[in-house]
């Protein structure tokens, strides 16, 4: 991967973290957001990661130096020129066709354009694209955090060209990430089976049968996961949860309706995310 120049639009939580794992594989990675604000955070946050994961023996010291093939700006502008871009901005259809527009303005007709959204058909958003585009046009859907969860959702859309899933297969691997092939539809594979979970966690809270710590102890006890789902809502937040809900009802029909208990924690400001309330006492 040494030389490879690699984009990523959005510098939050995902985007920050996407950026670091193709610097750690060697990449020059430009970060670009509408703030400075937004990249300054990106900046202390993947400071951050590398310090703890050195501190816990996940890294060795030589990963200080992906933090210097990091760089940040404002705006699309500067991201020409590079061989990989990544959309990794908020999860809304509007905001990403604006920015999926932008990539395509300033990249070369052979980019590839990749978008990390996390429930919008892949298909739906190269709608963005011209028409000579779609072929380069490919869904990565990464998890979080993403310096440590290794799945990769690999989506295609119904123009993308064969050579672009296998060379995103093998610059998935390149990065130390397991991939999947997933078929286009909304919400893909894994956001399917997860927020059927929380949506059913979420009604055991609304009929009294278990409080979330409990629940959260239950999935990590009993099904043997990582962390519970009203942690994992506090860590995504819980207004993220009701957005990919509401995408997948309007695809499936009631089984993916949000649960009227969590929409009313999100009006509510319990939606959860760093140093908010959410489900569970911080």
């Amino acid at each position: 991967m040494q030389g490879i120049r690699v984009g990523v639009v959005g510098a939050g939580l995902m985007g920050a973290e996407i950026a670091l794992v193709f610097a750690l594989a060697g990449s020059r990675v430009i970060i670009s957001d509408r703030c400075d604000e937004a990249l300054e955070k990106a900046r202390k946050r993947v400071a951050t990661i590398v310090d703890k994961g050195i501190a816990a023996g996940r890294y060795d010291e030589s990963a200080k130096l992906a933090l210097d093939r990091l760089s940040y700006c404002t705006g699309c502008t500067d991201l020409a020129g590079s061989e990989v871009l990544t959309e990794a901005v908020f999860e809304d259809q509007a905001v990403k066709f604006d920015v999926l527009q932008a990539l395509a303005e300033i990249s070369n007709p052979d980019t590839l354009i990749a978008t990390n959204t996390s429930t919008i058909p892949i298909s739906t958003l190269a709608a963005a694209l011209p028409p000579d585009r779609r072929g380069r046009f490919i869904g990565t859907h990464y998890f979080s955090p993403v310096s440590r969860m290794p799945l990769v959702e690999v989506i295609p859309g119904f123009e993308t060209l064969p050579e672009t899933v296998a060379e995103t297969r093998s610059l998935m691997e390149s990065i130390g990430k397991s991939a999947i092939d997933v078929k286009d539809v909304p919400g893909f594979a894994v956001n399917r089976m997860l927020h059927a979970m929380i949506i059913e966690a979420v009604r055991l809270v609304e009929e009294g049968v278990a409080t979330p710590e409990d629940i959260d102890m239950a999935a990590k006890l009993g099904l043997g996961h990582a962390i519970g789902p009203f942690a994992l809502m506090d860590a995504v937040t819980s207004t993220l949860c009701v957005q990919a809900q509401e995408i997948m009802q309007e695809a499936y029909g009631e089984r993916f309706r949000p649960p009227a208990l969590l929409k009313q924690r999100v009006r509510a400001g319990f939606g959860g995310g760093k140093g908010k309330p959410g489900w569970l006492a911080s």
